[in-house]
């Protein structure tokens, strides 16, 4: 089990729900093409997406520091 991989995979699921949410908020000005006004967007689904995003950002930085804390732990084992 890589914990740096583990921890690498989830910030790009954060990064992803991040620009989805994003997305969504900066398309909810704009029109479609017959003219009418596509101003729906649900500003507090897209709160929640993006402080989820935070989160989970946070989360994997954090077992990405554990992962390099563990791995230095091993390395001076070793030596």
């Amino acid at each position: 089990m890589d914990l740096s991989a583990i921890a690498l995979q989830g910030l790009q699921i954060a990064d992803t729900q991040l620009d989805s949410a994003a997305s969504r908020i900066a398309d909810s000005g704009a029109q479609s093409t017959d003219g009418a006004n596509l101003d729906v967007v649900d500003l507090s689904a897209a709160m929640i997406a993006l402080m989820s995003a935070k989160n989970l950002a946070s989360a994997n930085l954090a077992t990405l520091k554990t992962a390099d804390e563990v791995q230095q732990s091993v390395i001076d084992l070793m030596a």
